[in-house]
Order: C-alpha cells, then sequence, then structure tokens
C-alpha cells in the first residue's frame, strides 16, 4: 500500500478469525499514521453498520453529521468527499470483519487514499488485492509468548504452548492472559489443556479450530469464573450482543424480566466495574474507556454460547433483548436521541431482536424502525422492517396487530423511496386487513387509510385523496382530539389536498391551526413532522400568491430543518427546494440559483436521478435557469427530467402533463413554437381529463399555449383562450393573483395585436393598479407587463 497511484486497489487481509487480521490492520495504520491525513475504521459484517460508520466520519471532513442529516444522506456525503480528496487526499479506511464482498462493493470508497479490508472470506481475492494471513510462526509464537509474560515462562515452555494452541495468535493471548492473571505453570496448563482437548473431541461437535485452541479459551473462561464469578455472568450477557462496542450504560439499570444475578451485579456498581475489568484483564474483552464500551471478539462470543443449554441460551438472549429495550429510549422521533439508537443498532440483528414476541422488546424494534425513518435512513429501515415482518408473521401470524403496523411503516418506506405501484399494492392490503381485525378505529387502520390517500394522490386521483383525508382526519380527531401528532398529521394530508386541488386559502387557513395548536401545546418533539408541517404552509403560502410572506416563512422553515434534522435531511430538501421557489417567485433569483443547484446535487446523490423529490428538484432546477435566460442548460434538464416522470408516475399523472408544459415553455423560447403548442396541447387535453379545465395547472398550461399560438401568428385564437383562461383564472384563484396578473399581462399583449387599444389600456390601467398593491412595479413579472411583453406561467410538482 505505499505507493500513490490515481485508482488504487483496495487490500483485503483474509484468514481463519483469531489469526489477528485486526491486530494487523491497528498496526499498519499505528506504524503509518503520519502517512494520512486522516484514518477510520468501520465494522463490516453488517452492512448496515458500514452506512453508520460512514456517515460517523462525516464531521470529521466539514460535513453534517449523521445526528442532524440522517445516516443515507451523510453516508453518501462520506463517500463523494473521499472520491474528490476533499479535504483529503490521504486517506485510509479499514473495513473489518467484512465477510460478504458483494454487500460492500458498491460502498467501497473510491478516490486517492486506501482501503484496507479484513475478512475471513477467501473470495475477495478475486475483488480486490488479497494478502492471506496465516498463524504465526513458531518463532513468532514464542517471540510473543515471553513478551506477554515477562516472568514465569521459558523459551521452550512458549514452544511447547504454541505447539499445543497451533500458534493461533487470539489463543496465545488467551493463554498469556490467564498465566499473567493467575500464575499457572505452563505444566498445569498443559495438562488441563490436554483433559478440556479430550472432553471437546468426545463431544464429537464440529469446529472450524482445532480442540486444543478452543480449549485454551474455555481454561481461562473457567479461571474467570474462579476469581469472580460475577464477571462470567457479565460474559455469558456480552456473548448474545452483537460483536461491536456495547454501550456500558446498556448495564446501567434493574429492569423486570433479568435475572437475579444480573440485577443484583447491576444494581452494584463497585462489583460490576470490577466485573467490566477483569473481562479485560482476561483478554475477553476490549474496553474502550472513553467511548464506554465493552467489546468481545466474535469467536469468544461463540465459545460462550456454544457451552450453553438452549434453554439458557434462549433466556439469556432475552434479557439481552430487555436490556437493549430499556437503553433505547421512548421517542425514537426526537433527533436529541438519535445517537443512543444508534449505539444499539448493531445489535439488533446479531441478538435477533425480531425472534423475540415480549411487548416492550417489540416497541424496541418498532423504535429502531421509526428512528431509522425519521432519520431518512430509508433503505435501513426497509431492510430491517421486512426482517421484523417476516418473523413476525411466522411466529403471530400475518393479521397481527405488531404485524399490521409495521405493514403500515414499510408502506411509507416505500413511498419515501418513490415506490408508488408497491407502496399501494401493500398498503391496500393491509388496510383490508387491519379493518377487518383491528376495527375501524385502531390507529393502525387509521394510518393505513392515509396511505391510501397518499396512494391516490401518487396515481394523480386529487378527489378521492381528499376525501379519504378529510375522513381519516375526522377519525383521528374522535379518537385523539385535536392535540395530537396523528391528528396534525391527518389535518396536514387535508391542506395538501386542499392545495392539489389549487383551493390554497383552505389549505392556508388548515395549516396555520395546526401550526398555531402544535406551537400552544408543547408536545413530544417530532421535529420532522414539524418540518414537514410548516413547509406545507410556507408552500401554501407561496401558491396563494403571497411571495414575500413564503419566503419569510420558508426561510424560518429551512433553518429549522438545517438545525433540527440537517441540511442533508430528505425533508430538509424539501423545505429548501421549496425555499428556492419562493425567492423565484419573489424575484430574488441569484438565491434561488444556488440553493436549487445545492438542493438538487444533494437529490441526485442521496436517491438518485429517478427518485421523485429529485425530479422535483430537477424541474425547480430547469425553472430557475430559464428565468435567469440559462435557456441550453434548462432545456436539457428539462427534457431529460420530463422523459423520466413515467418511471415514477404514469403518463396520465398532472405531473407529467405540467411538467411537459414547463417543457413546452422552452421549446417555444428557444425558436420552436409549433413543438412547442404540439406540447402544451397534449399537456391541456391530459390535465383536463385528470383534473378539468378549471384547475390551477391546467390553466397555467393554457396560458402558455396561448402565448404560441401568438408566437406562431394566430392572433385571434391566441386572444380567445388567453381571456377565456384570464376570466376562469380570476374565478379560481382571484383577481390580484399572480398568475391571474400573467393572464392579464398577455390577454393585454394579444389586444394590442389585433388593433383593441381601447380594451387594452383599460386593463392595463387596471393591472398595473393591481401589480402595484401586491408584488409592486419593481418586481420582474411587473417589469415584463410594463415593458408590453408576454409572461410565461411555470410550475413546481409538490409531493405526494
Amino acid at each position: 500500500m505505499g505507493g500513490r497511484a490515481t485508482a488504487v486497489l483496495p487490500h483485503a487481509l483474509h484468514g481463519l478469525g483469531g489469526v489477528g487480521k485486526t491486530h494487523m490492520a491497528v498496526e499498519y495504520a499505528y506504524r503509518y499514521q503520519a502517512d494520512y491525513d486522516l484514518v477510520w475504521w468501520i465494522p463490516a459484517d453488517q452492512p448496515v453498520l458500514v452506512r453508520s460508520s460512514l456517515a460517523s466520519l462525516a464531521p470529521r471532513l466539514g460535513l453534517p453529521s449523521a445526528s442532524v442529516s440522517g445516516v443515507e444522506e451523510a453516508a453518501n456525503s462520506v463517500l463523494e468527499a473521499l472520491r474528490r480528496g476533499d479535504p483529503y487526499t490521504d486517506w485510509l479506511l479499514i473495513f473489518d470483519n467484512a465477510d460478504e464482498p458483494e454487500e460492500l462493493t458498491d460502498i467501497l470508497p473510491q478516490g486517492p487514499g486506501h482501503v484496507l479490508i479484513t475478512s475471513r472470506n477467501h473470495r475477495w481475492a478475486g475483488v480486490v488485492d488479497a494478502v492471506p494471513i496465516d498463524v504465526f510462526t513458531r518463532a513468532e509464537s514464542v517471540e510473543f509468548l515471553t513478551s506477554r509474560v515477562q516472568r514465569g515462562i521459558t523459551t521452550e515452555d512458549a514452544d511447547r504452548l504454541a505447539e499445543e494452541l497451533g500458534d493461533l495468535p487470539l489463543a496465545l493471548e488467551q493463554a498469556g492472559a490467564l498465566h499473567v492473571e493467575t500464575g499457572i505453570a505452563v505444566s498445569e496448563y498443559l495438562r488441563l489443556l490436554s483433559d478440556r482437548t479430550s472432553q471437546l473431541l468426545s463431544q464429537g461437535k464440529p469446529s472450524e479450530y482445532p480442540a486444543s485452541m478452543t480449549a485454551a479459551w474455555a481454561l481461562s473462561v473457567a479461571s474467570l469464573e474462579e476469581k469472580l464469578p460475577e464477571a462470567l455472568v457479565l460474559l455469558r450477557y456480552c456473548a448474545f450482543f452483537g460483536p461491536e462496542p456495547i454501550p456500558r450504560d446498556a448495564f446501567s439499570k434493574v429492569v423486570p424480566g433479568l435475572s437475579p444475578a444480573l440485577s443484583n451485579l447491576i444494581a452494584d456498581p463497585i462489583r460490576l466495574g470490577r466485573a467490566i475489568g477483569e473481562l479485560g484483564r482476561f483478554a475477553l474483552a476490549r474496553l474502550d474507556l472513553p467511548a464506554r464500551t465493552i467489546q468481545v471478539h466474535r469467536l469468544i462470543q461463540a465459545l460462550v454460547r456454544d457451552e450453553l443449554a438452549e434453554a439458557e441460551q434462549e433466556r439469556l438472549r432475552h434479557e439481552v433483548h430487555l436490556l437493549l429495550a430499556n437503553y433505547t429510549p421512548a421517542d425514537p422521533g426526537d433527533a436529541g436521541n438519535w445517537d443512543t439508537f444508534l449505539n444499539a443498532l448493531g445489535h439488533v440483528g446479531p441478538a435477533r431482536v425480531a425472534q423475540c414476541r415480549a411487548p416492550v422488546v417489540r416497541e424496541l424494534a418498532r423504535n429502531m424502525i421509526t428512528f431509522l425513518y425519521a432519520s431518512s435512513d430509508y433503505l435501513s429501515a426497509q431492510s430491517f422492517v421486512q426482517s421484523f415482518i417476516e418473523q413476525w408473521s411466522a411466529a403471530s401470524g400475518a393479521d397481527h396487530e405488531d404485524v399490521l403496523e409495521l405493514k403500515v411503516q414499510l408502506g411509507n418506506l416505500l413511498r419515501e423511496l418513490g415506490r408508488y405501484d408497491d407502496a399501494a399494492a401493500l398498503n391496500t392490503e393491509t388496510y383490508q386487513a387491519a379493518e377487518k381485525s383491528l376495527g375501524r378505529d385502531h390507529g393502525t387502520t387509521l394510518r393505513a387509510l392515509r396511505g391510501r390517500a397518499a396512494d391516490l394522490r401518487a396515481s394523480g386521483d386529487f378527489q378521492p385523496a381528499h376525501e379519504i383525508d378529510e375522513e381519516a382526519a375526522r377519525r383521528f380527531e374522535a379518537k385523539h382530539g385535536k392535540q395530537h401528532w396523528d391528528t396534525w398529521r391527518a389535518v396536514n394530508s387535508v391542506a395538501l389536498d386542499h392545495g392539489l386541488k389549487s383551493d390554497y386559502a383552505n389549505a392556508r387557513a388548515l395549516l396555520e391551526e395546526v401550526i398555531r395548536d402544535i406551537r400552544a401545546s408543547d408536545p413530544s418533539p417530532n421535529p420532522a413532522s414539524y418540518l414537514n408541517i410548516y413547509t406545507g404552509l410556507a408552500r401554501a403560502v407561496r401558491l396563494s400568491g403571497d411571495f414575500s410572506e413564503a419566503c419569510d416563512l420558508g426561510e424560518d422553515a429551512y433553518a429549522y430543518g438545517v438545525e433540527r434534522l440537517g441540511p442533508e435531511h430528505a425533508w430538509t430538501l424539501r423545505t429548501g427546494k421549496d425555499l428556492s421557489i419562493a425567492w423565484r417567485r419573489a424575484g430574488d433569483y441569484d438565491r434561488a440559483l444556488e440553493l436549487a443547484e445545492e438542493i438538487h446535487q444533494r437529490y441526485v446523490r442521496s436517491f438518485g436521478l429517478d427518485h421523485p423529490d429529485t425530479l422535483a428538484a430537477a424541474i425547480c432546477l430547469a425553472n430557475i435557469r430559464r428565468t435567469i435566460g440559462q435557456l441550453p442548460e434548462a432545456l436539457v434538464l428539462a427534457d431529460d427530467t420530463v422523459r423520466r416522470y413515467p418511471r415514477v408516475y404514469t403518463v396520465e399523472h398532472p405531473y407529467y402533463h405540467a411538467c411537459a408544459g414547463n417543457l413546452a415553455i422552452l421549446r417555444r423560447t428557444t425558436g420552436d413554437p409549433g413543438v412547442a403548442r404540439k406540447t402544451n396541447e397534449e399537456s391541456l387535453k391530459g390535465l383536463e381529463l385528470k383534473l378539468g379545465r378549471d384547475h390551477h395547472y391546467s390553466l397555467t398550461v393554457a396560458v402558455n399555449l396561448a402565448s404560441d399560438l401568438a408566437d406562431l401568428g394566430e392572433a385571434e385564437p391566441a386572444y380567445r383562450l388567453c381571456s377565456g383562461t384570464l376570466r376562469r383564472l380570476r374565478a379560481l384563484l382571484g383577481d390580484n393573483h399572480p398568475t391571474t396578473l400573467s393572464a392579464a399581462a398577455n390577454t393585454i399583449a394579444n389586444l394590442r395585436v389585433l388593433g383593441r387599444d381601447d380594451e387594452a389600456d383599460a386593463l392595463y390601467r387596471d393591472t398595473e393598479e393591481r401589480y402595484r398593491r401586491t408584488l409592486t412595479l419593481e418586481h420582474p413579472d411587473a417589469q415584463v407587463f410594463l415593458e408590453g411583453r408576454r409572461l410565461d406561467a411555470d410550475f413546481d410538482p409538490p409531493p405526494i
């Protein structure tokens, strides 16, 4: 690894467990630390831990931490920074215990630094530059033992021990630690080792290692029990956590269901501290004092578990579940608790939490899913929830309350990932099962009902979605009252439906009331839900035509999201996109462009090009580029985005047609009004079929289609379409709405072309006064109007 090259192939150290692969990686990092600006350790035996460990590197690279940005986005940001070599080109990442190459090949960082992998799997040899690691040579074994046991062991005794232990470094460490702690003679140790080996061989248990090696570890455990039985009690519990660091606070409180032995140990902090210390002194655990963690090697864990009867294993495993449930806070939606959940995350799988039926443990599992969802780590949440659903269904039945609740969560996750068809199919089944098994007004049934409305919005069926959301909101209020997060979320969905039907006044009124109630009642912290509602209010204000007020609200909402959730959180990004739109509408083009570019880049990096939020961010960016005259760049982006929309939504969806209308503006402004006209005619037809003519989206396209006709010299049809659209907009949005004023400005231009100057002058005076009283005559739209030019009306898709 010493040389520097443009592309550095990762290196993998592979060999048996216990040969010292991890220690060799540590030694390399220690010896060559001066060559690196950054060294980072990543536990890689569970894919979810890889992403969280990468995410925890973010602050060291000057990036937002996972606790405020979400694991997924923080990890992606880290990979991108490493690839660019910004701020460090000389970095070393060590992926420890990476046993499955296919799980990591897509996440190994590229760039100018180095990657070192440790693994028991020889298949890495076909993927990276692999270095096989064998046991010690005999000389190395003797040198290690005589160094580890500085008094009381001769070279000959060390040689005998090494012979019996097969030169395996971990076994030699166990033997050395036992000798230091007990002073046992080598001859006595070898006799006991021989006796224990014979017992193991007589049991006929298959093992990856020679029986003498396993016997060495068993002797250390037996000596620990003799010196301090409580330490062995603690070790046995540690064997049922994951091999990742165990938070010492997991053993901080006596909870119902623990054995008397563990309860008494936890209740005596002095004895507990000594027990933890003994595990370290016997080399049975690695203690990180600053981090306050205990880590037991996976092989020692396996040894301890294998010596226990199956019933005892189940008892200890269940008590570990109880410890984890007690360790994690009750409110996973509060970002202040996310570090604690991250500490527990690596133990959920190895501890087999999914197998437990105890209500408090199932609550732990549900809270872990909620934490991953709230922190926008959607892929990890999906992996866990699918595992829980499979095992809980087998244990409790597919229609059990816990299973149905998780299915609702999975539906929500699928929607956040843009998999709308999958979400709709799952949620339809879940709602029917929940209504039958749990009743109409059970919380899970009502949340599935809200999911049905979201699925209808995703298919473009806004009216039936609104009807369902109204029903859900009434039932949530009847169940919980008005001052409850479930009720507030349901009302937020109703407000969204109003907005999708062009009823911005009702949307705004509902959300104003919700925000007042939340601020007045001081509920449990739920920053993601609050931000979603607050952003909805800013959006409703903007769509009502009050751009300045929308900027004020949007700036505060975005600052709140950055502070409480982080700038990379999925819902903060939505807020940022909406703020960019508000700035563009208000005429603040420089800030709108800068933020639109930033948000689009983050979405692409986190979710890919075909995610619905990425598409919405691309439309936002294309709109501001067109507005400031960057027409070629806007055209390329808008054309690509419109082509991608049918991959997420159907071609009948209003968003597809409305975004195609944006593309049509660019076709006309780049010199092809004929193509623009055809596109707008098709878009208007599609929107009318889905929404009718008297909808903001339809009328927006109609305004632009009239401009196409005018450019093609069809002055009379342009006037008729534009003036009819103006009349409809006045009835729908009011005389002073910016879209109405755009239609009025364009109607004036059409009248002048037709020579109807008296009518044009009268409408001009009225429109000028309205611009003066609303946007002001300094606003860019008013300037276009005053110059006698036509205005374009564009569209930005809201979240569903």
